[in-house]
């Protein structure tokens, strides 16, 4: 089939607060379909402020998949969301021809398109050890762990990413071997078409916008919510950006203003490392979100 014809998902993808979810609405609409949310926090039911979950205004425009669908006590992960991503696909296209797919998470984008690598299976106890280091001696212990065994992959991780990191020394502890071995060379085929759509900004731009983003979630009750998950700030999901800094606030650790300046700080790190994986992509098609226009990514379907 040619691509005008082809069943297609429609990828629209880049860093946080770029403005990708009111885009996303504007072209699910437009299309009359659906769409498949490809954010790994955003998917945790407990979660909202703190991971910008989209409004109830934009939830009810268009029906949304992989928001509040998992528990923060569940495991979730880049397998669990390609398996769900493409049943969820599967089954969209039998009522549509287009499925729209948004996010800025892109080793959930890579798995969807690409498939997953095989990685060697972790003892549980060489899990349960590493989380326990991580806990005792924080982020900075597992840095230096990654920087020093494993500089092959240290130097393209996400390296304020515990989640990401934990795993690639559960593999070297479990198999003696970087992760990086473990990545495939080929991609899977799948049997749709995917286009990809990459939003950017100038650098000042998207920096004033996820600083002001942070001051609106502390003004629409960010600080309460995370004192509501408190008990659970032992659990992966809660280690992420806009949680962690808020919770050293809780255990007295620094101070509120501090606490947000952080928020801000490392959403900005972030989403600087968010453009860097994504422009490794050449498949992307970049626009700039200041100016696009839905009829802009509808011209790449033809």
């Amino acid at each position: 089939m040619s691509p005008a014809t082809a069943n297609t998902v429609i990828i629209i993808a880049g860093p946080t607060a770029v403005g990708k979810t009111d885009l996303a609405v504007s072209l699910a609409q437009t299309l009359q379909t659906e769409i498949i949310s490809a954010d790994s926090r955003q998917c945790y039911r407990e979660l909202s402020i703190g991971v910008a979950r989209p409004s109830e205004t934009a939830l009810a425009a268009v029906p949304h998949h992989f928001i509040a669908s998992h528990s923060i006590h569940e495991t979730v992960n880049a397998g669990v969301f390609e398996q769900y991503a493409l049943d969820k696909t599967r089954q969209l296209f039998q009522q549509h021809q287009h499925v729209v797919m948004v996010g800025g998470t892109g080793l959930y984008i890579r798995a969807f398109c690409e498939g997953m690598d095989d990685m060697p299976d972790i003892a549980p106890a060489v899990r349960e050890q590493i989380i326990s280091q991580y806990e005792t001696h924080g982020l900075v212990w597992l840095q230096e762990q990654l920087k020093t065994r494993d500089p092959g992959f240290w130097a393209q991780a996400e390296q304020q990413n515990p989640q990401r990191l934990m795993r690639a020394l559960e593999v070297l502890e479990s198999s003696g071997q970087s992760i990086t071995r473990f990545r495939k060379a080929a991609a899977v085929s799948r049997p749709f078409n995917i286009i990809t759509v990459g939003l950017e900004l100038e650098r000042q731009s998207l920096y004033e916008r996820i600083n002001q983003r942070v001051l609106q979630m502390m003004q629409t009750g960010l600080l309460e919510e995370v004192k509501a998950l408190y008990p659970f700030k032992h659990l992966n999901a809660l280690q992420t950006v806009g949680y962690s800094e808020l919770m050293d606030f809780l255990d007295g650790k620094t101070t509120l203003d501090r606490s947000v300046q952080l928020i801000q700080q490392n959403t900005r790190h972030y989403a600087k490392r968010q453009m860097t994986w994504f422009k490794k992509n050449s498949s992307i098609h970049w626009l700039n979100a200041a100016s696009v226009s839905v009829a802009d990514i509808t011209a790449l379907l033809h």
